[in-house]
């Protein structure tokens, strides 16, 4: 069944490539596929798992959506957490820019998610004057860097984050506009970002969107909309602040929102947050934030305290 299953994603990604592409093995953990479409080329990250759970899938979401917008893509899958720390990734790489493959395109933009914005970040080094688009990214997982304060991802720290290609912020350094999105109350996230410090970078601080940042922008109605301002470079920082207060009227924002507030144990904020949303909507379609008023106003009161 499994060697059925590989046998049919390969064949789909070689039709996705067609007669001016390419899917090349670099490894037993990781594959690359390139599908020519436009002038810009976008360099994206993935996991490969993603596209295995389903066959019938063509292609990953990031691979599907940069070239239904008309762009070249070239995706990086990775089968497991390697962090694409891989000899061969860094062959492949340096054959690319030895070959001249990105002077064909007049943009070029790398494109990662956590550990694949990480390897955005890192493998843009093979690309001087690129773009790069990452959410949530780390500098490194060495240990070197962060023992004491980087506790994840604990399989990929055996992995060597020496050399080439092995450390974020160099990775960057000649790259043309450097936009970082993180979540400033992840503490080892804001860490990591806080590593990049190219006059070429833009930070932007996503409070509350958590890790899994795309999940929420995705239920703020946001997420085509910011990727692809970003990939085109349409978006000032003005207008990308301006799209992510639709979190306020997010539902997925709102209770992640509130659980955290719950687990900081402030019941004042709690009520406060909690009478804001339920003056937004009407209460029986948010019980969960009318239950968690009335008990925060009951500590309050128990306190001695005026409720909200």
């Amino acid at each position: 069944m499994n060697h059925e299953r590989n046998r049919k994603w390969r064949d789909n990604f070689r039709e996705a490539a067609g007669e001016n592409g390419f899917f090349e093995e670099l490894s037993h953990e990781h594959r690359a596929l390139f599908v020519q479409k436009g002038k810009v080329l976008v360099v994206a990250f993935e996991n490969l798992d993603d596209a295995r759970q389903d066959p019938d899938n063509r292609l990953p979401w990031g691979m599907n959506f940069i070239t239904s917008r008309g762009w070249s893509a070239l995706g990086i899958m990775a089968h497991g957490h390697t962090w694409y720390r891989d000899p061969a990734i860094a062959t492949f790489f340096d054959g690319l820019r030895d070959n001249g493959f990105f002077k064909q395109f007049e943009r070029v933009v790398f494109y990662g998610v956590s550990m694949g914005g990480y390897a955005a970040t890192a493998y843009a080094a093979s690309c001087p004057g690129a773009d790069v688009l990452a959410v949530n990214p780390q500098a490194t997982l060495s240990r070197k860097v962060t023992l004491g304060w980087e506790t994840r991802f604990k399989p990929a720290w055996r992995r060597d984050y020496e050399g080439a290609y092995g450390y974020g912020p160099d990775g960057v350094r000649q790259a043309r506009k450097v936009r970082l999105f993180y979540d400033p109350t992840i503490a080892a996230d804001a860490l990591h970002v806080a590593l990049y410090q190219g006059s070429n970078t833009e930070k932007y601080l996503c409070r509350h969107h958590g890790h899994g940042m795309l999940t929420t922008w995705r239920h703020m109605g946001v997420l085509s909309k910011i990727i692809t301002g970003c990939i085109e470079d349409s978006l000032t920082q003005q207008e990308i602040y301006a799209l992510l207060t639709a979190r306020k009227s997010s539902a997925f924002y709102q209770k992640r929102m509130l659980n955290h507030l719950l687990k900081r144990g402030r019941p004042y904020w709690t009520a406060q947050y909690c009478n804001a949303v339920l003056e937004a909507c009407k209460p029986q379609k948010r019980p969960k934030f009318l239950r968690a008023r009335n008990e925060a106003n009951a500590v309050l009161i128990k306190q001695g305290k005026k409720p909200v």
